[in-house]
């Protein structure tokens, strides 16, 4: 029996420790694991005693494993590592049994495969202050937690002779962020037009508010979506740490770039898809894209319970999964940008082609995007479709480019933080009811302006909340430190009815 070896289990983005105890008795060869093991962790046993062979050590005899604590389940192949170290030590191959953490999936040669989980497991071994143990293949995404002692080991061999003194491994190195320029997919003086819309962009980046595009097909909606991503503000060394979590927790590769997420779903993406979820807990879109932004084409078009589902998250930067196996709350700090057709045939109020929608039709489309949906999007923007003599220009008529906003995006945001991070925030669009109540500065007339508005546009709670957001934003963009009523005004520009009235549709 021994303390010293422990593996990980995830449950969410946190990595919990997983102590490996192994006892060997006598009589017929069998390995038997305990601790709520699931199949892929059942299924070690072959991967594990193969390994163990292929270095030359032959098992024998009667042979538990127990995974503990024995209440918390385990999943996958995180534990494979760990059982071969055990047993190694168990038989005598090793000598040495200080405290390590390890993580890693066994090939029947020996050799170790790349896993899921290894920023989580970097996170949790610089906690516990103990060396980590990782495959080659994760090395990359482990040099990235600074404070962590950690190996990288290309097979069993060479970490059964590191452990008994034979041939020392080398530590990772250190590798930190990387600070290369943001690329830039496309740039906004590629956009002819849409000075209205790229406007909108602009604030939805400075502070991180939702966004909704209503335009006739071929009006440039996604073109204007994806060029979005090049004006955001680059990640933070704690945004950045957040982001590694979460792509590591769902196994996907980490990138080490200051790039904010830009994750898309197709309509037919189902609530656990978007959520998260599933028989594994895993995130979802809506957690993948942390720190960034979701787009959602065709946004009438998702189920009804996909939509629903999105008001949590949207209003608190967060989403909790619960399933009968317990509950995990991800991560959802994100930017939603949205678009949609203004009718189903996609030509309400376009002034070339006709609709040939029924005002039936029309209603039915409207009521797929719900009230309570619409009033958590800060900004409604209407797309029109650019006339034939735009689009055959050839003149440069795209305005500034993706650098050149992308500045005042990043002015504006720090400004943001410097006025709210004692507070715990990094933009406006994070504010709750009771900051923004106490903390907006404004003019002596914005409030009878206000009054006035209100009472004709007939806003919410949380539409005011969210007028006053983008308003101060606007300011920020700006460099106003207080709001005006030209800053409200052009807020109230983008509420729900705006955008849908321009292209056509009455509310």
């Amino acid at each position: 029996m021994m303390n010293g070896i422990k593996g990980i289990t995830l449950r969410g983005t946190q990595a919990l420790p997983v102590e490996v105890e192994v006892e060997i008795t006598g009589g017929l060869f069998s390995i038997t694991v305990v601790g709520l093991p699931d199949t892929a962790v059942k299924e070690a046993r072959e991967r594990v005693r193969a390994a163990l062979r292929a270095i030359g050590m032959t098992l024998r005899g009667r042979i538990a494993i127990n995974l503990a604590p024995a209440d918390l389940p385990k999943e996958g192949a995180l534990l494979d590592l760990p059982m071969a170290v055990g047993l190694a030590l168990m038989t005598g191959k090793i000598n040495s049994d200080e405290p390590a953490l390890f993580l890693g999936e066994l090939a029947l040669d020996g050799r170790l495969r790349w896993v899921r989980g290894a920023v989580p497991a970097a996170v949790l071994a610089r906690r516990l202050d103990v060396p980590l143990f990782v495959p080659k293949a994760n090395e990359r995404e482990v040099s990235l937690v600074s404070g962590v002692k950690a190996f990288a080991v290309e097979n069993l061999l060479d970490l059964v002779r590191h452990l008994s003194g034979e041939r020392k491994l080398d530590p990772v190195k250190s590798g930190g962020f990387e600070d290369a320029e943001i690329e830039v997919e496309t740039d906004f003086a590629d956009i002819k037009g849409q000075f209205a819309a790229k406007r909108a962009l602009e604030i939805a980046a400075a502070g991180h508010h939702n966004l909704l595009l209503t335009g006739s097909p071929g009006s440039g909606k996604t073109l204007l979506a994806r060029a979005l991503k090049g004006i955001l503000p680059p990640l933070s060394d704690e945004e950045m740490m957040e982001v590694m979590l979460m792509r590591s927790t769902a196994g996907l590769p980490t990138e080490p770039g200051r790039a904010r997420p830009f994750r898309t779903a197709h309509h037919t993406a189902s609530a656990v898809a978007i959520c998260g979820g599933g028989v594994l807990m895993r995130p979802g879109e809506v957690s993948l894209a942390n720190r960034g932004v979701l787009f959602l084409d065709e946004f009438p078009e998702f189920s009804r319970d996909v939509m629903e589902a999105l008001r949590q998250p949207l209003e608190d930067g967060a989403i909790t999964v619960s399933r009968a196996a317990g509950s995990i709350e991800y991560p959802a700090r994100v930017l939603l940008v949205a678009a949609c057709n203004p009718c189903p045939c996609g030509y309400n109020g376009d002034p070339v082609e006709p609709c040939q929608c029924t005002p039936y039709a029309l209603e039915r489309y409207r009521r797929k995007l719900s009230g309570p949906i619409l009033d958590r999007i800060d900004l409604h923007v209407a797309v029109p479709r650019l006339r034939p003599e735009e689009l055959v220009s050839t003149e440069d008529t795209g305005g500034e480019s993706s650098a050149e906003v992308r500045q005042r995006v990043e002015n504006a945001r720090r400004r943001q933080i410097e006025r709210w991070e004692k507070m715990g925030f990094q933009c406006n669009a994070e504010l709750p009811e009771r900051i923004l109540r106490r903390h907006l500065e404004m003019d002596s007339d914005v409030k009878p302006f206000l009054t006035d508005t209100l009472k004709t546009l007939k806003l919410s709670g949380r539409g005011y909340s969210r007028v006053m957001r983008v308003a101060r934003t606007i300011a920020d963009l700006d460099e106003a430190d207080r709001i005006s009523v030209y800053h409200v005004a052009e807020s109230l520009s983008y509420r729900e009815g705006e955008a849908f009235g321009k292209v056509g549709w009455s509310r």
